[in-house]
């Protein structure tokens, strides 16, 4: 961890700087660990078991959902892989050079492309899950079985949150308007 902060020292160092500002310091908290754990559990699984299959994060989540769900529409895995049709694309044409997604035409609207596993991706996500399955083991090593089923549940009632209501929420504090289009971070060319 050299070059990082702590988690103490990043929560000290937050605490001096806000003082007297009056904020939720449990739910400033509760949202950075989440943060902080999603990262670090990501930089471990991607540092260990996906480095080996030569796999990012967002790779592996592509291939888990349609693992799980079967061939799908492309827009249907990039929600439920929570990345942009964009960022999909590249993964999807790297996964398929790779021989392990195959992208096909819907039957019944040509315009709808279909993300489906190849018999190679199949025998990877079947090589590949029980490894990372006991890396999730190894991150989460610290609690007990009940202490997960109780952080899975906890968690998902903060994922149900943002989706019954994050949209509700967003409208309200841009007083109706629609959000601005979301940037790619590229600077516009003049």
């Amino acid at each position: 961890m050299s070059g990082q902060r702590s988690i103490t020292e990043a929560e000290n160092l937050a605490a001096a700087k806000l003082g007297g500002v009056p904020v939720r310091r449990e739910r400033m908290a509760a949202v950075a660990n989440i943060y902080r754990a999603a990262s670090a559990v990501r930089q471990h699984l991607e540092n260990s078991v996906l480095r080996e299959s030569d796999l990012t994060w967002t790779a592996f989540v592509v291939l888990w959902v349609v693992w799980v769900w079967g061939e799908s529409e492309t827009r249907h895995v990039a929600e439920e892989a929570g990345i942009s049709k964009g960022t999909l694309t590249g993964v999807a044409r790297t996964l398929e050079s790779r021989g392990l997604v195959r992208r096909t035409a819907h039957p019944s609207d040509g315009r709808l492309v279909l993300l489906g596993l190849t018999d190679g991706g199949e025998e990877l996500m079947q090589r590949v899950f029980p490894a990372f399955n006991d890396e999730e083991a190894f991150v989460t090593g610290q609690l007990s079985d009940a202490e997960c089923r109780s952080l899975a549940e906890v968690l998902r009632r903060v994922v149900l949150q943002v989706e019954e209501q994050g949209e509700e929420r967003r409208r309200a504090l841009l007083n109706g308007a629609e959000p601005a289009p979301r940037r790619s971070g590229r600077r516009p060319k003049a």
